[in-house]
Parts: structure tokens; sequence; C-alpha cells
């Protein structure tokens, strides 16, 4: 006691939280109970002095706040509210007196007798207007606490409860205490006997509607203007008795108020009519539909326009699905549905004046509100438009016409059940009665002219309508969309991408049609042989028909018919006639371009069928892989030195993503069976096993494109080896030569053997791709045999620097594939790149392969089953920059130190701006050194990074501080150096030199900028006479930027 006596009267001198502790831990402990404290601070609680009085108070509460619930018998507690609520009545201690109830209203002992007299005490004692924002906190969270707690006392005191609080509550502004009062007045409002104070109620709730809160900058109680409207919103639909005051107010709201006040009423007018009840809904209905039809037909925003046809379903809805029965026939509609439907109908009777959208909009709605409206609203529209369209008279309205029955099939079609495993009956689709009437019509609308779009637009509605259109007639749309086709209407390429988009729908559910019908059609336009090189037409006919097959092509059955019926043309095309192939100075190059669109029409739509997961992929392994292979070989073996076509490099690479795509979907155990054929093929002289075709290979002639002696048309078909290598799993072992000995031989066949681009890629890939996934029993090969590969072919400066350059870019895809799969051993790869940078002729080349060794590619990727280890570039570029950045900045040597600003320019093109743009304060010096070299890819590079820097500062208003504003002034001079032509001939730098100036206004404050405005305008005026459309255009809207830029 004595103890406590102490703590008390230091607290009362010191106010010290030490104090507090000490009093609740001798209360926890035994040593002491409230009892004793309250002795303790009886001379302070009965004080005449303010001052004290209230200290002895605000302690008692801070020790009842952090004792343990435990301690506080029953009794303890009654006594302790009696105290409290007398204290109330103090205005000195009426504050802490709060905070005592605070947490005595929480605590177990606290019965049903103590709420009341608290609330009780609260009435009558506080008077909110003379508290403080907290301090009224307070009293809503005792109010809420006994709510939760002690809701059927609360209730027991009837009328007397409810006005109390009404006191309480009213004129409360505060955004922190109005939340909390919201979530109080939706229990009362929902769990309360309200009817006696229904408009006090109203009044003190729907005085705050609509919200105009808005946070304050860094708002610290981070209470949003969102939180409060859905806190209010929740009050307003909590009782139907709010109906017959709230609607007008609401009507009041929409007439007068701003577009953001509409569209908070038009919400709450969702959520709250339901709740209203139809009675509520007819009541007010024809003055709803008033206001709500003002928003649709003259609408201030398309937002506020569609939150009006949402509030109007909703209104519909209301009325109209409390009476709604099985038997309700269309003709029993009576009322607002009914009304609304003839006042748009009138309307619609001029279906080109602008009033005929935003009818059908409304029309269109209905449907999505319950069935009986739906189906009376369709079978007014539906045969009206019909009638209109068949009507001599209102021939030039077709197309209109058209657009708004388009407009109803899509609505009717949405507005059905959308469970796809059920297909709909016949009585739950509302359009079955007029489908003869309306396909009729549609059909008919795409004769060529203007009513061909929305014609298109209504039948893919129709088409995609479940369980509407018959397989029959289904047929009869595809033959109507091929007789639009075939009359020249795949010209016009908005009508020809929705024609076929419209095919592509219907062969998803009935293939058989567009393969019977349509595609007989597109391949009998594809010539057999290639038009010569002067006619355009025929050559934009047969591109037009290949994308068109592009776009129809992917359903299974589809692309099975594209790949028989491509392979033949490609055979006709690439392995013609003799007396054909003969033709002295025949021009091979529109034969070989032909050959590369078809075989470039392969590769889109296998590589969409891949996207989209599609299983049959993998049969192409046998039907499509081995053709490939043949048509290939063949040509290579039968050349003789002269030109074929399946024998020029462009149509070798594109077969070899097709082959690429068609493996890498293949299980382990499929590839397995492929590559021993592969091999056997490639290594082996036995093509048997991989290639199949009509012509015969012949015998007399050997496939040997790793030999020496092997001519240049074998070599290039490396390629199609090195694509199916690239997309093996890592599980699947390789034959005969084995993993090491074949990538000794494939590297040294690409520096002695290889003679071109492809054949050098081809090989680096293969390799890149063997060593990413079989590291483990290759460590002579990366020991041994690589130390002499840099040894013998890069460091050297015996060999040729271009043969030095080519082998170190064999190094750099072998460094690639260690640094993916994040081998420490691509680490030392680096290093020796970091070597060569002193040296004149491949320095550059060895600063660029830094870069260019985490940069992405179609090779080592997931799809191709690589192994990458995640965040493998981020890693890479933070062991690699400080690095660069310091050799830039102390290297003596100038061939160095440009190398190592090569370097940089080339990493952070390959790695993610957020890897690097922490370090952007010390690379903006290096980077405008960067645009000083002489390369002009560098200097594109360099400024691709400032642009992106600069755009970030731009969206993110990071003008006062930003890294672009510090250089602003030298970085003007420089891009206005690099988009003159007379200093830069390369477009491409000075395409990106004027993107620059062009976002820089947005990206700096204008004091900055401001002293460069006048001349920036003047020289950007003389790049307006760039002899490239490109760079003037950039130059305009530059100049443009620079000219309104203004403080």
């Amino acid at each position: 006691m004595e103890a406590l006596q102490r703590v008390v009267r230091t607290w009362i001198a010191s106010e010290q939280e030490e104090e507090v502790d000490a009093a609740v831990s001798e209360i926890t402990n035994g040593s002491a109970t409230l009892l004793d404290l309250v002795k303790a601070l009886g001379e302070y609680l009965t004080s005449e002095e303010d001052e004290l009085r209230t200290k002895g108070v605000e302690f008692l509460s801070l020790v009842i706040g952090k004792s343990p619930p435990e301690k506080l018998s029953r009794q303890s507690v009654r006594v302790l509210v009696s105290f409290y609520c007398g204290k109330l009545d103090d205005t000195e201690t009426i504050i802490p007196a709060l905070k005592g109830l605070v947490s005595l209203t929480a605590m177990p002992a606290f019965a049903s007798t103590d709420a009341i007299e608290v609330m009780n005490a609260l009435v009558k004692h506080v008077r909110m207007k003379a508290l403080v924002q907290s301090q009224r906190l307070m009293v809503y969270k005792i109010v809420d606490t006994l709510l939760a707690k002690h809701r059927d006392a609360l209730k027991s005191m009837g009328k007397e409860f409810l006005s109390g609080y009404i006191a309480l509550a009213e004129g409360e502004k505060d955004p922190r205490n109005l939340l909390l009062a919201f979530s109080i007045a939706r229990v009362l409002l929902l769990d309360f006997d309200i009817s006696a104070h229904i408009e006090d109620l109203f009044n003190v709730t729907f005085c705050y509607f609509p919200i105009t809160f808005r946070p304050p900058p860094d708002d610290p109680y981070g209470i949003t203007t969102d939180d409060l409207k859905n806190a209010l919103g929740a009050c307003l639909n909590s009782t139907p008795q709010f109906g017959p005051l709230a609607i007008p107010l609401f009507l009041e709201k929409l007439a007068a108020g701003t577009p953001a006040t509409k569209r908070d009423t038009l919400k709450a007018l969702d959520s709250c009519l339901p709740v209203y009840g139809p009675s509520v809904a007819r009541t007010h209905a024809r003055k709803l539909w008033n206001s709500l039809k003002l928003e649709i037909f003259q609408p201030t925003d398309s937002v506020t326009e569609q939150a009006a046809l949402h509030t109007t379903q909703v209104l519909i809805r209301t009325i109209y699905a409390g009476s709604e029965s099985e038997d309700q026939s269309s003709e029993d509609i009576q009322g607002l549905a009914k009304d609304a439907c003839e006042e748009c109908i009138q309307i619609l009777r001029e279906p080109e004046k602008s009033q005929a959208k935003p009818a059908i909009k409304i029309m269109c709605a209905f449907m999505a509100t319950t069935p009986s409206v739906a189906r009376f609203t369709l079978s007014q529209v539906t045969p009206h438009l019909v009638r209109l369209y068949l009507n001599p008279d209102e021939l030039p309205n077709r197309a209109p016409t058209l657009g708004l029955l388009a407009d109803v099939v899509a609505a009717a079609r949405d507005s059905m059940p959308t469970d796809p495993e059920i297909l709909p009956a016949e009585e739950d689709t509302p359009l079955a009665p007029y489908k003869d009437e309306v396909l009729g019509v549609l059909t008919v609308g795409l004769t060529p002219g203007s009513s061909v779009q929305p014609a298109l637009d209504g039948l893919k509605a129709l088409v995609t309508t479940r369980g509407l259109l018959t397989d029959e007639e289904l047929g009869f749309v595809v033959h109507k969309i091929n007789e639009l086709l075939q009359d020249g209407q795949e010209e016009n390429e908005d009508i020809s991408d929705s024609a076929l988009d419209l095919l592509t729908t219907i062969s998803a559910s009935a293939p058989r049609h567009v393969s019977e019908t349509t595609l007989p059609l597109l391949f009998s336009a594809l010539p057999d042989r290639a038009p010569p090189r002067d006619a355009q037409s025929e050559r934009l006919k047969y591109w037009r028909t290949l994308a068109s097959l592009t776009r129809l092509c992917k359903q299974p059955d589809l692309f099975e018919t594209l790949v028989v019926r491509l392979l033949t043309k490609l055979d006709l095309i690439c392995v013609p006639p003799p007396t054909t192939a003969d033709a002295a100075g025949m021009d091979t190059e529109p034969s070989a371009a032909y050959a590369h669109s078809i075989l470039r029409t392969i590769v889109d739509v296998l590589s969409a069928k891949v996207e989209l997961g599609h299983a049959d992929v993998i049969k192409y392994i046998d039907r499509l892989v081995p053709r490939l292979y043949h048509l290939f070989i063949y040509s290579a073996l039968m050349s003789n030195g002269t030109y074929l076509v399946a024998t020029d490099p462009r149509l070798v690479s594109v077969a070899s993503q097709i082959i690429t795509l068609v493996v890498q979907t293949l299980s382990a155990q499929r590839q397995e069976t492929f590559v021993k054929a592969l091999f056997a093929a490639y290594h082996r002289d036995d093509v048997k096993q991989l290639a199949e075709g009509h012509q015969k290979i012949p015998t007399d002639k050997s496939f040997g494109p790793f030999a020496s002696n092997a001519p240049p048309v074998q070599k290039n078909l490396l390629a199609l080896y090195a694509a199916a290598i690239t997309a093996l799993h890592k599980e699947v072992a390789l034959p005969d030569p084995g993993e090491g000995p074949l990538l000794n031989q494939l590297l040294l066949w690409s520096v002695v053997d290889a003679d071109n681009i492809l054949q050098r890629d081809a090989a680096a890939h293969a390799i890149a791709s063997i060593l990413n996934k079989r590291t483990e029993g290759l460590s002579t090969f990366l020991e041994e045999r690589l130390d002499l590969f840099w040894k013998d072919e890069v460091v050297t400066s015996e060999r040729p620097p271009e043969a030095r350059r080519q082998a170190i870019s064999t190094w750099t895809w072998m460094t690639k594939a260690l640094l993916v799969r994040g081998d420490p051993r691509g680490a030392d790869l680096v290093d020796r790149l970091f070597e060569l940078f002193g040296d004149d002729k491949v320095g550059w080349d060895a600063a660029r392969a830094v870069g260019g060794a985490v940069a992405t590619d179609k090779i080592l990727t997931k799809k191709n089953h690589a192994v990458i280890k995640f965040l493998y570039a981020q890693k890479y570029c933070n062991s690699v920059l400080p690095r660069i950045i310091e050799g830039a900045k102390s290297s003596e040597d100038p061939q160095r130190q440009n190398a190592y600003l090569v370097a940089l320019t080339s990493l952070i093109k390959s790695v993610p701006k957020t890897v690097y743009a922490h370090q952007m304060p010390t690379l903006m010096p290096l980077l405008l050194r960067g645009l000083d070299l002489p390369d002009f890819e560098i200097r594109a590079s360099v400024i691709d990074t400032l642009l992106a820097t600069a755009e970030s500062s731009s969206s993110s208003n990071a003008k006062e501080n930003g890294i672009i504003a510090e250089h602003a002034s030298s970085l003007v001079s420089t891009m206005l150096r690099n988009s003159m032509i007379k200093e830069m001939p390369s477009m491409r730098v000075r395409v990106a030199a004027l993107r620059f100036l062009s976002v820089l206004p947005s990206a700096v404050r204008y004091d900055v900028l401001h002293p460069q405005k006048a001349t920036v305008i003047r020289e950007l005026w003389k790049v307006l006479d760039d002899p490239k459309k490109a760079v003037r255009k950039e130059a305009v809207e530059a100049r443009t930027n620079w000219y309104k830029f203004s403080g």
C-alpha cells in the first residue's frame, strides 16, 4: 500500500509512464488491489483543485486501461462505473472519465445494468460540441462497445436510447469519427425499432450525402474518400423505411449535381432501390425514369451514361422481380417497362438520328433485367427493326438499322445463363422466336455496301449465342461470308478482318463448314508458281490470302488442312519440273519470297497454337517436320552448285523456327526417338529416318554438313540441326559422338568450316544449349578446350580481326549458357573478356560481349527447356557494374576507358532498368561521355536509356531532384547536336535524340530549362528540313512541346 502511495505521488508530480506501469505491476502480482489504488488516490479524486482532481482520475483510467481484465471483479466494475458516470458531470474530469469508460465497457465483468447507466450518463452529461475530435471519438467507441456487447440492454431503453444517441451524433464532421458513427448508425437501422425516429435518423445520415471529403496530402490517418462513401452507403441502404424520404433527395441531386455527384447518386440508387422495395420504386418510377433518361440521352460523359443505364436496370429489376412468375408472358408487362419501351420504339422510327443509339442502349439494358421484361423488350424492338430494314422507303437507313439490330442481338446473347456446361433450352434463348427473320436480314446486309460491317457484327453476336443456330444455319452463314470475300471485300481491311474474325469464331464450334467451303476458296487463290517480280497485285493477293489463313487455321482440324495444302504448294515452288528449273536466266527471287511467305504463315500459326497450349502440335513431328527436312536436304543434294529455291538461307532460317516450335512441345521420351534420327542423318548420312517426302533422295550423293569439303548449301542446314538441339529437354541423352566430342566438333566447325552468319549462329546456339543443360559431364571441355579456344582464336593477333570477332561471338554464347544457369564458371569467362579491353582491334567487341552475355534471346528460354536461375541478370549486373564504372572512371588508357563505356552501354541495354536505376547519379556522367563515341549504335542505346529515365521522372513527377535536371544543359546541347543531319548521319540516332528532347519539358522544371527554350526552338526549326519523314515528325512534336512549355 505504501509503495502504491509513493507511485501515485510520483506520477502526480512527474506524469511519467513508468509510474503507471509500476502501479499496474503492483496490481497484477497481487501486491495491491484496485481498491487500494482508489484509496491511494483518495485525496486527489476529491480534491477541490481542478488540476489535482483531473490528474487523479487520469491516473486511475490509465491503470485500468493497462490492468488485466481478471483483476477487475464485478463489484469493482460496478463501483468504478458509478464513479466515472459521476465524473462525467464535472467539466474538469470528463476527459479522463471517458478514457476510463472506454476500458471498463470492454471488461468481461461489465454488466447490462452498467451499460444502461453509462448510456444514460453520456446522454445526460456529455455535450459533444464542447469536445475536440479525439474526445468525441471516445464517446463513439463507448457506444460502439455497448452495441457490440450489450445490445439487448440498449434495446430495452427504447426511444430513450435512440433519441439520446441521435443527439450525441448530430453535427459530427470529422472523417475519423464519421467512419465509426456510420457503422453505429447501420447497426441501429438494421437491429432496432426505429419507426418513431425514421426522420431523425434520416437527417443525421443523409445530411452527409454525397461525400465531398478529399484527404489532405500525406494524410497520416489513411482515411480515403471511398472509405467514407462505402460506410455511408451501408447506412443509406440499411432499411426500406428510408425509401420515401431518400428518393426525393436523390432526384434533387441528379437534377442539380455535378457529374461526380450524379455518379455518387446513381451508385447509391443501385444499392438502395432493391432494399427500398418495389412499392417505393413504382411510386417514384416515372420521376426516376425522367431523371435517368436525361443522363442517357444527354450524357455529360460516358461514365455517367453507363452508370445511369445500370441504375435503370436496377429500377426495372426492383419493380418487376417481385411479381415475376414462371408463366408470365411478355404481353402481361405493364408500367414503366412498357412505357419506356414504347418511348424508345418511337425514337427508333428514325434510326439514323443521334437519339437512336441511346434508345437502343436502354432497350439492351432492359434485356439484362428480368426474363419477362427481356422477352417483352425483344418482342417490341426486334420485329420493329426487321420491318424497318425491309421497308423500301427506309433503304438509305439500312446500315444504321442493322447496327441497332446487332446491338440488340448481342444484348440478348449476354442476357442468357453463362454456364458453359449446360446447353440452354429453346425457351431460355430469348432470340429463338425471331431467329429466322434476324438471320435473314443480317445475311441480306452482307451485300457489299455500308451495311456490311453492322451485318457482320450482328452475325457474330448471333453465332456466339449458344444453342441458337443449327449446324445447317452455321453452314449458311459461312457460305454468305465466303461470297462476301469473293466479291472483293478482302481489299477492305476492316471488313476482311471482321469476316475472318467471324469465320474463326464459327470454326471453334463448327470447323467442318470452314474446312469444306472457306479453305478451298482461299487455297485456290494461292498460285502454284510465284508471280513474276513486276506482278504487284498478284503478290499482294497471295499475301492477303496467307494472312487470312493465318487468322483462320489455329483450330486443330483446320491447321491439319493448312499444313497439307501449304506443304504441297511448297513442293511445287521449291522442286519445279526440270523444264522450269533449267530455264535460262529464270528470276528465282519471287519464288524464294513466295516460299518464305508460306513458311512464315506456318510459323505464325504454330506460334499461336503453342501459346494457346494446343495438344495437337506434337503430332506434327511426324507430319510436318520430316517433310521440311526432306525438302531442304533433297534440294541441297540436287543443287550441284546451281540455285534451287529451298537452298536459300532465308528459307532455312524460317524453317528452323518451325522445327523448334514442334520439338519443344514433345515429351523427353519422344524427343529421344527424334534426336536419334537427327544424329543418324547429320553424323552418319542416314537420312531415311529423318526425312520423308515425295521426291526420292539420290543414293549416289552423301549428306555430310560437318565435312570440311561439304558445299555451303549443306552446311546451311546446320541451322535445322541446331533448331532441334536447342529445344531438347535436359534429360534427353545425345547419341554418339556424345556431348563432349560433339561440343568439340561444333566449336572446331564454327571456326574452320562455317562460311556465313547463319552457319556460325547455328553452331553457337547448339553449343550454348548443350552447355546450359549438360554442364555436369563437361568439365574437360570447360577447363581445357575453352582455354585453347581462347588462346588460339580470340587472344592471338595472328588471326584476322574478323575471325577474332566471330570467336568472341561464340565465346559470348558459351558465357551466356553458364551465366543463365548461375554457374560460377560463367564469371571466369567474363573476366577474360575484360582482358581484351585494351586490344585496339577487338576491344570494343569484347566490351559489347560483357553486356550481351545477359541480353534476352530466343534460344536459352523456358520454352526451350533451358536451365534458368531466378534473377541471374540482376546478380550479374550487381557483380560487373561496379567494375565497369571504376574502369570507365580511372583507366588511364583512352582505349580501355572507351571500351568500359561501350561495356556500360551494352550492359544497361541488356538488363531491366530497375537493376541500375539506383546507380543513375553515378552513371549519368559516363553516359554523357558515351554520347561522344563514334559508334552510332552505342549513341542510340545511350539516348534510349536516358529517354527511359526521363519518362520515369515525368510519370513520377520527380522534377525537383531528378538526375535529368542536374545535367539538363549539357543534355540539351548534346541532343540538339545529335538531331542535325550534318552532325549525325544515322537516322536512328536523330530520331532518338528528338524523342528525348520532346519528353524533356515534362521531366524537368520550367525554371531549369527556361534558359534553353529559345535555343531549342530555333535549332529544331532547322531539323524540320530533314530528308527523312520520321525525323521531321519527331522534330515537329518536340518543337511543339517546347513551344508550349511555360512556368
